[in-house]
């Protein structure tokens, strides 16, 4: 069923009053559609609508909504029908809404739920953005060392509506210290007089709570988990990050990292959804960065306007050439950036990258030379006047070779120059790369060009 179907019938439902009809309705939906067909209501509308379901599903449905419309939804709320909705969503969900509100509004909110709720917001709070600690949950079992496996059973079976998986349970010891992992096929099929000690396995894989989420996003898929463990710098299990808030974080940073390429930035929120002034101002500062930067083509050329009109027919290959560069290097620099991104390579190995780089730069530069060489070789008198052919099917070729290997360089350096400065190597994108390349290849190519012909 389309989501804007479902939005419409939920609309009309509303305005005849029509509970029954708006509740099974709903009934018939997944949270994810339900949330989907929220979105184009008003705010009023869907606490109209939420306030038709059970708490538990209010709060699945309302996790899925997107942040701006949370953040309206709560500033325009009661605070006490927020806190009960805030106590029944998941922990890491309500944790990621509250940071979208001002200060004051959570200072509001806090004393209206429960004390063990109100302590665990604040010591999932308390982590810094991006890191392991801002993405976990404690919605997790963990088993005590000593219990027997029937014990375990048991004790899961209490626990199990609450918990985000029980695919995966961690032991620790009294002081709540990491100490294992036992699985739920292995409690099934274990003797239910046995010790979880002796059950599980003390081999376990864990991130620190202060480890950047792109690194416990890269762990998770490395050993193929559900889950992964949290520990503070002590390895007291603090909490457990799961793989569909990893799998939210990949799209995010695999969206801020194509948004930089393309000298854009990140959005606060969708394509459409973003305001216009916000994508106009976040577009035109780098674009204006871009065309300040590419004034500086227009600078070389005005140095070499001599050798232009001296030699008319150089011009007509001044974009093939530049081209060549900014393309080779765009290349580059997009493959060294996703390198940099899976942890493949790091700015300790640049060595290797750069004699890569040149291997492949001849390669390139040698193979586009050629075709360059060709179809300078081709250009009609009419058009050569003076110029020895060959001489400038050799000028353009080299120019081409030199180029490519140039950019080919300069492609593959800059995101690691960026990252050594803590800069988000993305931003060394195809724009960024391209702008630069232009300028130093109008000067590489006059200077071929003016050693051979003048």
């Amino acid at each position: 069923m389309r989501d804007d179907t479902v939005s419409t019938r939920l609309r009309t439902m509303l305005a005849q009053p029509d509970p029954a009809g708006v509740s099974s309705l709903l009934d018939q939906l997944h949270a994810v559609e339900a949330a989907a067909a929220c979105e184009s209501l008003a705010d009023s509308e869907i606490w109209r609508v939420l306030d038709l379901v059970p708490i538990e599903r209010q709060a699945a449905i309302f996790s899925l909504l997107p942040s701006p419309t949370q953040v309206e939804m709560i500033s325009a709320a009661e605070p006490d029908r927020v806190s009960v909705l805030l106590e029944a969503m998941p922990h890491d969900d309500r944790v990621d809404v509250l940071k979208q509100l001002e200060p004051a509004v959570v200072d509001g909110l806090l004393p209206l739920v429960s004390q063990t709720d109100r302590q665990d917001i604040r010591n999932l709070l308390q982590y810094p953005e991006d890191s392991a600690g801002a993405l976990m949950t404690t919605d997790y079992v963990a088993l005590r060392v000593e219990l027997t496996v029937a014990g375990a059973i048991e004790f899961l079976r209490q626990k199990a509506r609450a918990s985000e998986t029980i695919y995966y349970n961690y032991v620790v010891d009294g002081q709540q210290y990491l100490v294992g992992i036992v699985s739920l096929r292995d409690l099934i099929l274990a003797e239910s007089d046995m010790l979880i000690g002796d059950l599980m396995n003390r081999k376990v894989i864990a991130v620190q709570a202060d480890q950047d989420q792109e690194q416990v996003a890269r762990e998770l898929a490395r050993f193929g988990f559900l889950a992964i463990p949290v520990v503070d710098d002590v390895g007291r299990l603090v909490g457990i990050v799961t793989h569909d808030d990893v799998m939210d974080v990949v799209v995010e940073e695999a969206t801020e990292d194509a948004l930089r390429m393309g000298s854009v930035g990140a959005m606060p929120q969708g394509y459409l959804s973003t305001p216009f002034a916000t994508v106009w101002r976040k577009r035109a500062s780098w674009l204006a960065c871009l065309f300040a930067a590419e004034l500086l083509t227009f600078s070389a050329l005005a140095h070499y306007q001599d050798a232009i009109a001296a030699v008319v027919v150089l011009s007509l290959f001044v974009p093939l050439c530049i081209s060549t560069g900014g393309n080779s290097g765009a290349q580059a620099a997009t493959l060294v950036t996703r390198a940099l991104a899976l942890g493949e390579i790091s700015p300790a190995d640049w060595r290797r990258i750069v004699r890569h780089e040149v291997a492949m730069g001849l390669a390139l530069g040698i193979t586009l030379g050629t075709i360059g060489f060709v179809r300078a070789s081709l250009t009609p008198l009419s058009v050569l006047g003076d110029v020895p052919r060959w001489t400038l099917a050799f000028v353009i070729g080299q120019a081409v070779a030199v180029i490519c290997l140039w950019g080919t360089l300069i492609g593959a350096m800059l995101p690691l120059v960026f990252r050594r400065l803590g800069v988000d190597p993305a931003f060394a994108s195809s724009p960024f790369v391209a702008t630069f390349v232009d300028v130093t290849g109008v000067v590489i190519y006059f200077t071929i060009a003016t050693s051979y012909l003048l």
